[in-house]
């Protein structure tokens, strides 16, 4: 009397415990194999791609920073030689212009505060 069953492709026999070795249509494995394989180099190449832009986007910033320290090394050595460079009385009149703006707008602000409380 043979108590087997047969259940999804696999023969299952009463009275045994732990994993059964599985009897899996060879096809369908190398399929799902190759599927996970494609998968993978899948995922690899967007991780590359991802790095190759983060890596091209700090060098960028990298070469940014470097004319920015080169301006300024070359403001310094003209401060030096006692020439204050047109860049940096630019940045200074900007400055001017941009406080004395600043005030005339704080003054606008408080001379109508002040009108409004005056006025019951």
């Amino acid at each position: 009397m043979d108590d087997s069953k047969v259940v999804g492709g696999k023969v299952k026999k009463p009275g045994k415990r732990g994993r059964k070795p599985a009897k899996i249509d060879l096809k369908a494995k190398l399929e799902r194999s190759r599927q996970s394989a494609r998968e993978c180099r899948a995922r690899k190449k967007l991780r590359y791609q991802y790095l190759e832009e983060l890596v091209s986007s700090r060098e960028r910033a990298i070469c940014a920073l470097r004319e920015e320290l080169e301006m300024y090394k070359q403001w310094c050595m003209a401060m030096d030689q006692g020439k204050i460079p047109s860049e940096i009385k630019a940045l200074l009149t900007g400055e001017e212009q941009g406080k004395a703006q600043q005030n005339s707008v704080k003054l606008a602000k408080t001379g109508k505060t002040e009108a409004n409380s005056s006025n019951p």
